[in-house]
C-alpha cells in the first residue's frame, strides 16, 4: 500500500513532466544518471526480454554529429511546414537542445534478445518497441524527479545514427535523449503553449464496450 502523500506524489510526477528543449551549461551528476537508468531498466518488457541499451553521449564532437543527422531530416520535414513557423521554431530547438545539453542518450532496441521466440510477442512483434518505449517514459519521469530536464529527438535516419554511434545493423536507435539542466522548465507541455494543439478531452476517448459507444 502507499500513503496519500506518495499517491499524490506519483500523481504530481505524472503531469509536471515535460519535453524540455532548452538546457543550460551545469553538469550533471552520475549518481543521478544512473538512478534514472536503472529506473528505465526496471520498465515492463513483453516476455521480460529488456530489449534496451543506453549509449552515454558526453562529447561535444559526437554530439555534433548526432545533431547534424537530425538536423538532416529537419530540414527535410521543413518542407511540410515551409508556411509554419510555429514548427520550423520547435524543430530548430530539438537540434539546439541536443547542442547544449550536457549528456545525450542513445536509447536503442534490439529485436533478437531473449532469441526467436518471445513469450508474448508472437502475434504483436512490435512490442519490442512498445517495451523500449517504456523504459524511455521511466526515464522521464525519473528524470523529471531528479529536477533535470530531458528532450526526446525522434527525426533521423537510423542509418546516420547507427554510423556514428557504431550500432549494429540489426540494432534501432529508438531515441536520442538530451539530459541537463534548464532555466526555463515548461509549465505546460511546448506545443500547447504555443497553441499548435490542446489537450483533448480525456472522456471523448472513452468508450463502453464497443468503439465509438458511449
Amino acid at each position: 500500500m502507499f500513503s496519500k502523500e506518495e499517491k499524490e506524489a506519483i500523481y504530481k510526477v505524472i503531469e509536471t513532466r515535460r519535453d524540455v528543449r532548452s538546457f543550460n551549461q551545469d553538469s550533471v551528476s552520475m549518481d543521478a544518471v544512473n538512478r534514472i537508468l536503472e529506473a528505465a531498466h526496471h520498465a515492463p518488457s513483453v516476455g521480460f526480454m529488456q530489449p534496451w541499451n543506453f549509449i552515454l553521449v558526453e562529447s561535444d564532437e559526437i554530439k555534433q554529429k548526432l545533431a547534424w543527422a537530425a538536423d538532416k531530416e529537419r530540414r527535410a520535414l521543413a518542407i511540410h511546414y515551409e508556411e509554419d513557423e510555429r514548427a520550423s521554431k520547435f524543430l530548430s530547438l530539438k537540434i539546439e537542445g541536443l547542442k547544449e545539453a550536457p549528456l545525450t542518450i542513445c536509447v536503442t532496441c534490439d529485436p533478437t534478445r531473449g532469441g526467436s521466440h518471445v513469450l508474448g510477442r508472437n502475434s504483436i512483434p512490435e512490442t519490442d518497441m512498445m517495451s523500449t518505449a517504456c523504459a524511455i517514459q521511466n526515464m522521464w519521469l525519473a528524470s523529471c524527479v531528479e529536477g533535470l530536464a530531458m528532450g526526446w529527438v525522434s527525426f533521423y535516419k537510423k542509418a546516420d545514427v547507427r554510423d556514428i554511434l557504431g550500432i549494429p545493423p540489426h540494432i534501432d536507435p529508438v531515441a536520442l535523449i538530451s539530459i541537463g539542466y534548464t532555466d526555463d522548465y515548461p509549465k505546460a507541455p511546448i506545443l500547447e503553449s504555443a497553441k499548435w494543439e490542446k489537450r483533448r478531452s480525456l472522456e471523448k476517448l472513452i468508450y463502453k464496450e464497443l468503439w465509438g459507444s458511449s
